[in-house]
């Protein structure tokens, strides 16, 4: 059976089995086999290769890495934890966003926050230009979902739709930028999550606390690890299901 997740890992980063070969070291027909007959690689060529495609061991060889491996690896995915996310410093959003070169993925409901930042909008579309994903999730206004979690916040059903409209015509300015996408969801929103590359602030939601307040997470993915892996297919999942705003 071929290994069609690194096949495709190494197609999507735009190099070749031989440029793969080449910078970790190897005989390309060492790469050739770990596709076409999906034989598991040394940990040593696991991570290395893993580190260079930016996937993690557990997705590109779901068998190699125990379960106990990765618990352990997970635990040092944790940067920080800040008590709240209004604790996070500005400098560390600032190095986030100014570092990300190849990915930036926000999931939310508004997230009118990051808009201090007045290098937000030409930021990103710099970053699409430059051949960069961009994908922002906002809630949707007329969801149901929208109107209980605005009730659930004892503001009114409909004060967080009108915030989400807000947050739609501000960075709807950008929606027409190469590289950058935007979509609307209607999940129960569990978690933010806003990733830049290969470092996430997860803001997991409380009930009875509005996002700001509850507790944010800073982590930096580790090729061996599963927790980034976790929140990263959580952002696929709810992308999948969202659709395109009503302007």
């Amino acid at each position: 059976m071929a290994n069609d997740r690194l096949r495709d890992a190494i197609n999507r980063s735009g190099l070749s089995v031989d440029d793969v070969a080449q910078k970790i070291g190897l005989d390309p027909k060492s790469i050739e086999r770990w596709i076409t007959q999906d034989r598991v690689p040394y940990p040593k060529n696991r991570h290395a290769i893993a580190a260079l495609l930016r996937e993690s061991e557990s997705y590109l060889w779901p068998t190699a890495v125990s379960d106990e491996k990765a618990t352990e690896v997970s635990g040092s995915e944790v940067v920080q934890v800040f008590p709240s996310r209004n604790a996070i410093p500005r400098d560390l959003w600032d190095r986030l966003l100014d570092q990300a070169t190849g990915r930036v993925d926000i999931l939310v409901y508004v997230g009118m926050f990051m808009t201090e930042n007045p290098d937000l909008l030409p930021a990103l579309t710099a970053k699409g230009a430059a051949g960069g994903r961009i994908r922002l999730l906002f809630g949707d206004p007329v969801s149901r979902e929208i109107a209980r979690r605005s009730a659930d916040e004892g503001i009114g059903k409909n004060a967080i739709a009108a915030k989400i409209r807000n947050a739609l015509a501000y960075f709807g300015r950008i929606a027409d930028e190469p590289g950058v996408e935007i979509r609307c969801h209607g999940t129960t929103l569990y978690n933010s999550i806003y990733r830049y590359d290969d470092e996430m602030i997860v803001n997991p939601h409380v009930y009875g606390l509005t996002a700001p307040h509850a507790p944010a997470l800073h982590l930096r993915r580790l090729s061996a690890g599963s927790l980034f892996e976790t929140y990263s297919r959580s952002f696929d999942a709810v992308w999948e299901t969202a659709k395109a705003p009503r302007w």
